[in-house]
């Protein structure tokens, strides 16, 4: 049985969330949380499983709640915020950097709420089989990258899912304005937090952080991200795709990867990060296949293994580099490369 605390000052949505979480026999709800500091206090003394956390609350907003609750009682943090609100959204990343593991929107007008709440019960369930990380580990300084790839790559694509935010956030922060390739990024994410992420990327890198418009030119120093309910491709000309995303991952890391293997071949470069599950590891297999510079994130600091080892275990990966490895592989390869 799953345990579960949920945390909102609303005492309505409380209450429905209460009795659609109990139509699941996994799940069992052990506490309410109106506010941040109950929140924090409940977690210390029930030890729940899994914490929905609310955003915007009294006393203690979820930013704080979270970042307490994975110092002195840690848990599987999912952040159930509005996608309307800009603060509410700006929180939500916040708390995924302080050790949230996803985030999900509130229902919106006119969803039906047994529908939202089948959603909640779902995601809490896979987040219920993540391990659970007091906080983010701090990593040295990092050590040499040694790549095998021969000569520099034109375009680069990064593939996450849970744990990816803070992951990709780190690694955009270490990058420099003038990198002379693009950066193309499948990072799997609820419906409405797309323009929040661009915000959170933006916040914390040198780099131009923009949505992907169908047909735009993808520019060195620049990052690009899919609208909401899209995949991301590229052509040999370098133009970027947005077809409306059909598959059980969105954005689909496999497409974006196929893409970059089939228009660029051994002048790109892709990494498969942190997530639940298998995506990208076949379209990073095609873009090895095709020449290009292949990877996958380290079992160490991965919040989650699944997509990495997934890339490994197929021969997709060329090599397995830590998180702080890899804003200096894409330095390297995008300005120096190695030969073989």
């Amino acid at each position: 049985m799953i345990r579960v605390l949920i945390a909102d000052d609303s005492a309505t949505l409380r209450s429905a969330l209460v009795a659609m979480l109990a139509e699941d026999p996994e799940l069992t709800v052990v506490g309410q949380a109106g506010d941040g500091l109950e929140a924090v206090s409940m977690a210390r003394a029930l030890r729940p499983d899994v914490i929905t956390m609310d955003v915007n609350m009294p006393r203690l907003d979820g930013l704080g709640a979270t970042a307490a609750i994975m110092t002195e009682a840690p848990a599987r943090v999912l952040v159930v915020s509005s996608v309307s609100e800009q603060r509410q959204l700006e929180l939500s990343f916040r708390a995924m950097a302080a050790g949230a593991l996803e985030v999900i929107a509130k229902p919106r007008p006119g969803e039906e709420m047994r529908s939202w709440g089948r959603k909640v019960a779902q995601s809490i369930r896979l987040m219920s089989e993540v391990p659970v990380v007091r906080r983010h580990r701090t990593s040295p300084a990092p050590s040499p990258v040694q790549l095998s790839h021969a000569g520099e790559v034109d375009a680069i694509g990064l593939v996450a899912s849970t744990g990816g935010p803070p992951a990709l956030s780190r690694v955009l922060g270490e990058l420099p304005a003038d990198l002379p390739a693009p950066i193309l990024i499948a990072q799997h994410i609820a419906h409405g937090f797309a323009p929040g992420l661009v915000r959170w990327f933006a916040s914390v890198c040198a780099l131009r952080v923009a949505v992907a418009a169908e047909g735009m030119a993808a520019r060195g120093g620049t990052i690009y991200l899919p609208p909401d309910d899209c995949d991301l491709e590229v052509d040999e000309r370098g133009l970027l795709h947005t077809p409306r995303a059909t598959g059980l991952h969105c954005p689909s890391g496999n497409k974006l990867l196929h893409s970059l293997a089939r228009s660029f071949g051994l002048r790109a470069a892709g990494f498969v990060l942190t997530g639940m599950g298998d995506d990208g590891a076949q379209g990073l297999l095609a873009l090895r296949n095709a020449g290009g510079a292949t990877f996958a994130q380290d079992e160490s600091t991965s919040v989650v293994y699944g997509m990495p080892q997934a890339a490994l275990a197929c021969g997709a990966a060329r090599s397995q580099l830590a998180l702080e490895q890899v804003a200096p592989a894409i330095l390297s390869l995008c300005r120096k490369g190695t030969a073989k």
